[in-house]
């Protein structure tokens, strides 16, 4: 692995382990526990529209273990 790829993940793992973004993590997951609910959706623009927003937030609490996985298959 090169040294800009190595920092990188470094950086990054250095930044979830932080205090901040533990509490940003669950402050994305209590909007997504909202953001599930589906009975107040008025329409299929809305529900495509709450899709999109969920399949990001998603992406977001994912981040550290999809970054582990890659770090994990970078240094096999």
């Amino acid at each position: 692995m090169d040294k800009a790829l190595q920092e990188y993940y470094e950086a990054r793992f250095e930044m979830m382990s932080s205090q901040g973004w533990l509490d940003f993590i669950e402050d994305v997951e209590s909007v997504i526990a909202n953001y599930e609910k589906v009975l107040d959706i008025k329409d299929a623009e809305e529900l495509f529209k709450r899709k999109g927003q969920l399949d990001i937030l998603y992406w977001i609490v994912n981040l550290k273990r999809e970054s582990e996985t890659a770090w994990e298959q970078l240094n096999v």
